[in-house]
């Protein structure tokens, strides 16, 4: 499982300290992966143990890596994806449906980076880990975290066993857009486009997009299985239509 407690690299740090919260922040913003050394950011590990980095712009900088990106962007559902953002940045689940459309909708309009940005230069962030404390999972250690904020996490993180680029699609799909609980028996998690969450039929308004021939429209409805959200979302892209809300049909 991703990082559980509180970890800070203070300015009178050794060299230890730095290899500690390095491993911690590449345990928890990469999912639990085996890094082999091609893969680890050498350059952002040195400006980090020579105080010229803070954490936070170490994190940005492998939330930012090709490894992250291939891994959580390039080969996970758009849900999946966002999901995992919350975790590896935040350390909790999406809150809401909005929540997790708002996040999809930037990251199509703005590009990826934007995406990444937006939850390290998060208010949250700043006041939850501040410059100097690598991201943990706030829902399973701090006190007041709702059950259902619980269970979502435990959806999301199934232990030290599970690396996160080894479930492809959402977990919460369901969950977060009828705002209920989420189960946390290990044999219901999805590894693939099946299971009742991913058979929701999803809403997705777009405007600004092109069409062959005369018609001229400037709001489309796409009605798409969850299942079918990835390349429904591709095919928007290369259009270059604008999503401006991804909603459940109920």
């Amino acid at each position: 499982m991703a990082t559980m407690t509180r970890m800070e690299l203070w300015p009178n740090r050794e060299v230890d300290d730095v290899q500690a919260v390095i491993r911690a922040v590449y345990k928890h913003v990469l999912g639990n992966p085996h890094v082999m050394e091609s893969e680890r950011l050498t350059s952002a590990e040195s400006q980090l143990a020579d105080g010229s980095l803070s954490v936070r712009e170490f994190v940005r900088a492998v939330g930012k890596s090709e490894f992250y990106r291939n891994r959580y962007f390039q080969k996970c559902a758009p849900y999946r994806f966002t999901e995992l953002n919350f975790m590896h940045f935040l350390g909790r689940p999406p809150e809401s449906k909005a929540e997790v459309s708002a996040h999809i909708v930037r990251c199509v309009a703005e590009g990826y980076d934007a995406e990444i940005d937006s939850y390290v230069d998060s208010d949250e962030y700043q006041s939850t880990f501040g410059e100097n404390i690598v991201p943990y999972n706030r829902s399973l250690s701090e006190d007041g975290k709702s059950q259902v904020a619980y269970n979502r996490l435990i959806a999301i993180d199934r232990g030290p066993a599970q690396v996160s680029s080894s479930v492809k699609s959402s977990q919460l799909v369901y969950s977060v857009a009828t705002n209920s609980t989420s189960k946390t028996t290990a044999s219901k998690v999805s590894l693939g486009g099946s299971g009742e969450a991913n058979k929701k039929m999803f809403k997705i308004v777009v405007t600004g997009a092109k069409f062959t021939g005369p018609r001229r429209v400037s709001t489309t409805e796409y009605i798409v299985r969850g299942d079918r959200m990835t390349p429904q979302i591709q095919r928007i892209n290369r259009t270059s239509g604008k999503i401006v809300s991804i909603t459940e049909i109920v």
